[in-house]
């Protein structure tokens, strides 16, 4: 099955694993059912048809941390230095967010576009696109916090407690580091859980990794709802729910 974007046929069909990158993570594609697919890379662990699929863990490393003298902190510029706490991979986070999480300049959100690698307490500068400078001079007083775009190195939900944001989920197997498609609205075979009744909410994370779970008053408030139910919800069997992640 071929996906397409505004009527334009897309290069990876369904149901492919690809090593090779061919679209921006996060490129939307939908059938002509009105099912609603996100492009997306796996992480470190296979994804398995019917599981829900999180955002990667945010690295504690690069939260809430200070801006360096070092950088260009005034209006226009798009070079951000911080020290890392943590290592850093070439282009972990590109594509993904810059916040300015207090301080001067605090609530804006940027797009990284590129960085290199950086070693564990050593300096790292973030280019942000030329197109998303800094709108408000920040200062040694600010602090900043990187996130990776959700849709790169996305796993598996783990049981009992989330550790990122459900982002879809996995319609066939896409292998570790490689990239395809996962569904977010629509009809989708979902790992069941807990019994629960048709129409009612579907809820994330479950007492097993990437199931869907029943909604009690409890985990409403802490758990991240996926859907509703179109059949009752059968444990350990994959059941439909009408998505509603991401239109």
């Amino acid at each position: 099955m071929n996906l397409s974007n505004q009527d334009v046929q897309l290069a990876q069909a369904m149901f492919e694993s690809s090593a090779t990158q061919k679209h921006p993570l996060g490129t939307r594609g939908c059938d002509t059912f009105g099912r609603v697919f996100r492009y997306v890379k796996a992480g470190a662990a296979d994804l398995i048809a019917g599981t829900v699929i999180q955002s990667p863990v945010p690295p504690a490393g690069q939260l809430t941390t200070t801006v360096n003298a070092t950088g260009s902190m005034s209006i226009g510029n798009v070079l951000i230095s911080i020290t890392c706490a943590s290592s850093v991979a070439a282009g972990f986070y590109n594509d993904g967010y810059l916040v300015i999480a207090s301080g001067t300049g605090q609530g804006f959100t940027y797009t990284v576009n590129s960085h290199p690698a950086v070693s564990t307490g050593a300096t790292g500068i973030f280019r942000l696109y030329d197109e998303d400078a800094l709108v408000v001079a920040i200062t040694t007083s600010s602090t900043v916090s990187l996130f990776q775009n959700k849709y790169n190195g996305v796993v598996i939900m783990p049981a009992t407690t989330a550790t990122g944001v459900v982002v879809g989920v996995a319609s066939y197997v896409i292998t570790a580091a490689q990239f395809g498609w996962i569904q977010t609205w629509g009809n989708c075979g979902v790992l069941g859980s807990t019994t629960n009744a048709v129409g009612s909410w579907g809820i994330c994370p479950a007492t097993s990794c990437g199931q869907v779970s029943a909604a009690t008053a409890a985990n409403l408030l802490v758990g991240q709802v996926i859907g509703h139910l179109m059949q009752a919800n059968v444990a350990a069997q994959i059941v439909m729910v009408d998505l509603k992640i991401s239109p």
